[in-house]
């Protein structure tokens, strides 16, 4: 029984409270991992994880123990890299996050080409609307919207996107169309909630912006069900142009206020500083950078 397995199995079972999940993970048995953690506390002479029917946690040695084996198994990752880089080709899991909206379509479409360019790279994708904490959750990378509010997480620019106000020639049609962002006040404004003050929308740019409170009807954690919402023409929405835009290319939105439009919101991937970057992280952000940067 080898001890790095023993190691891996260690940490992944920590990640996720679970042995069922922890070996899943790592595509074993749950039996087997349970027999790879009981075999790595019998090495150490200490018990690493407390178990309960409902769930698994770390002791406080295990605690201390985890936070030196992830930097040695990373290290043996990078001595796989060499290997790898000297091959030419890129093998072994990545496990990513990503907003449900934007990672179900957009980034799955961005990784159809990594992944075909690299067949030996095990993506696992987690979709979630609330921000997964990527230690913990053994992510390898998070793709995430907006101001980074954990500042010991390195993050990469993937690119900058636009926030849009749209609504149906419909709508518009039967119920006039706003001249200025501040008659928005009186109309059906669709909120989506997974913004930080979905009720405030901001206009302008940096020192000359001003924000406009609003309210509708139909509210929505998803940016897409705001937009499809609003090409049905309940109302008028704001959301990333990504979400809009089959909509604006067949007619059924149109742009409002375009010239007075707020800083567009930037796409980051984030990944922890204490980890180390394999050769296939690596090679999926420049990729995702690629895919989704200017133009």
């Amino acid at each position: 029984m080898d001890k790095l397995d023993c190691m891996r199995t260690f940490a992944a079972v920590a990640a996720q409270s679970s042995f069922t999940s922890g070996a899943l993970q790592l595509g074993i048995s749950t039996k087997l991992a349970s027999k790879y953690v009981a075999r790595l506390e019998e090495q150490l002479g200490a018990q690493l994880l407390n178990r309960t029917t409902r769930k698994v946690t770390l002791t406080d040695t295990g605690r201390a123990y985890l936070e030196r084996c992830l930097p040695l198994l990373d290290q043996f990752d990078e001595l796989e890299d060499v290997v790898q880089l000297r091959q030419q080709e890129l093998a072994g899991p990545v496990r990513i996050t990503a907003p449900t909206g934007f990672g179900s379509r957009e980034l799955v479409e961005a990784l159809q080409p990594f992944q075909q360019m690299h067949p030996n790279v095990t993506v696992e994708l987690v979709l979630s609307d609330r921000h997964l904490p990527i230690l913990e959750e053994g992510v390898d990378l998070a793709v995430r919207f907006g101001t980074l509010k954990d500042s010991t997480l390195v993050a990469r620019k993937l690119c900058a996107m636009r926030l849009v106000v749209v609504a149906s020639p419909a709508y518009l049609a039967a119920q006039g169309t706003p001249a200025e962002p501040e008659t928005l006040a009186t109309h059906n404004c669709l909120l989506q909630m997974t913004s930080p003050q979905p009720d405030a929308w901001t206009f302008g740019r940096k020192d000359r912006q001003r924000t406009i409170i609003v309210g509708g009807s139909f509210r929505a954690n998803s940016p897409r069900a705001v937009a499809h919402m609003a090409s049905s023409g309940l109302g008028i929405a704001r959301c990333p142009h990504y979400t809009a835009l089959p909509f604006l290319q067949d007619g059924r939105l149109q742009v409002l206020f375009e010239k007075q439009e707020t800083d567009p919101i930037t796409l980051y991937a984030v990944y922890p500083p204490s980890r180390h970057l394999t050769a296939r992280i690596r090679a999926l952000i420049d990729h995702l950078a690629a895919y989704f940067g200017p133009g």
